[in-house]
């Protein structure tokens, strides 16, 4: 059965015009090469000003904050069999230095960021976001895994913030979140959603337990 939803399956690197025509909520499969790169690569890269341990062209236009499911044979050989995606928006404070570093034009990892953080950041950079599709998608998106390339800062930052080059086929699904006009999927969603919320809510009664810093207003929820 359709889902009416748009599929694209992109060779990376990718140019200018094959971004430009992926529209907000586009089903992406990746195939080329991707590499991994979360906080403690960032911080050391641009905010420690220790730049990146490879030239691009080696690690790839395409950058996925996630963590590895990663290991080490006896050979030495690397492998990777499960990533399991982190919140982008902890990323956004080091974006200006990252895309001067890295070059990248594709993002990728969970979640999504603001709509003005596209406009000012991938915007002037021609890079598109792509969020992973639900949770505990780590297994499904390591059968896209073909190799680990190389590995980068491994004894500096541990296996999980490590840089992981992999060569990928039909890595997926991703959806399109931020486009290279800026517009951003969550965002229009939520603007569909959020008005009815108050409706949502209504005649239930305030939670008996609750963690530190929720809410009983349902207006304040981020969806």
């Amino acid at each position: 059965m359709s889902t009416g939803l748009r599929t694209v399956h992109l060779d990376l690197p990718a140019s200018r015009e094959q971004l430009a025509a992926l529209e907000i909520g586009t089903v992406v499969y990746l195939s080329g090469r991707i590499f991994t790169a979360r906080e403690g690569v960032y911080q050391q890269a641009v905010e420690e000003a220790s730049g990146l341990p490879a030239p691009p062209e080696q690690l790839g236009s395409a950058n996925f904050h996630c963590s590895p499911a990663a290991s080490f044979d006896r050979d030495g050989s690397a492998r990777v069999g499960a990533v399991t995606a982190t919140a982008s928006f902890r990323f956004a404070k080091w974006l200006d230095g990252w895309f001067k570093l890295s070059r990248c034009n594709v993002i990728l990892g969970k979640g999504g960021m603001t709509g003005e953080i596209y406009r000012r950041h991938f915007v002037p950079n021609s890079a598109v976001y792509l969020t992973t599709v639900g949770y505990g998608t780590g297994a499904l998106l390591g059968r896209g895994i073909k190799a680990v390339a190389a590995t980068y800062w491994v004894a500096e930052l541990g296996l999980a913030q490590a840089i992981w080059v992999l060569e990928v086929e039909n890595f997926g699904p991703f959806l399109v979140d931020g486009d290279l006009a800026g517009n951003s999927l969550f965002e229009r969603e939520n603007a569909k959603i959020a008005p009815n919320i108050e409706r949502l809510y209504a005649g239930t009664q305030p939670a008996i337990l609750r963690r530190y810093g929720e809410t009983d207003d349902k207006t304040d929820e981020v969806i």
